[in-house]
Parts: C-alpha cells; structure tokens; sequence
C-alpha cells in the first residue's frame, strides 16, 4: 500500500490521506530519495524493483537531484481537519520545493 502511496506523491508531488498513513509515507519516501540520491546501477534495481519504472525514472532523474545538497527532510506532512464521514483525521503529504 506503502509503494503505492509513494508512487502517488512522487507523479504528483502532494497527496491527501490519513494522518496516521501520511506519517509512515514520509519515512518510506524518504528512504526512496536517499537511495535515488546516490545514482549507481545498484540503487537504480533496487528502486525498480520496488517502484514502476517510470516512477524509479521520475525519481532519479528529476527528484533527487533537486535534494542533492540537503541532509534529508525531503517531505513535509501538513495537518487539516476531520474527515466529514468517519471523523478520521487528514493530512497533506508533499515533497518539499
């Protein structure tokens, strides 16, 4: 479910769920662009192997590099309100510019 998440925020750059979902993604994704940031053919299989190719393209080519200088915090979770139906609380998961 994880992998699908992030495959979501890394197309899209910012993605609505579940405060609880949005806290375990940002550790998930994290770890993606940590690998992505190191571009060996190793790290390159083992995204693939995890993430759809075009995704593990997206990530390596276009994403990680803009995190080249940064020691991490590649994402920032952002707390909204209930969700009207059961009461959930929401969040907005998005990659940091």
């Amino acid at each position: 479910m994880f992998k699908a998440l992030a495959s979501s925020l890394f197309l899209q750059g910012k993605i609505k769920t579940t405060e609880a979902k949005a806290k375990i993604l940002k550790q998930v994704a994290e770890k993606y662009i940590t690998r992505a940031r190191n571009n060996s053919l190793a790290n390159r299989r083992i995204l693939a192997s995890e993430l759809a190719p075009q995704i593990t393209k997206k990530l390596v080519e276009e994403i990680a590099p803009k995190y080249a200088s940064r020691q991490g915090g590649y994402t920032r979770v952002a707390k909204l309100g209930p969700r009207k139906s059961d009461g959930a609380r929401m969040a907005i998961i998005e990659l940091v510019k």
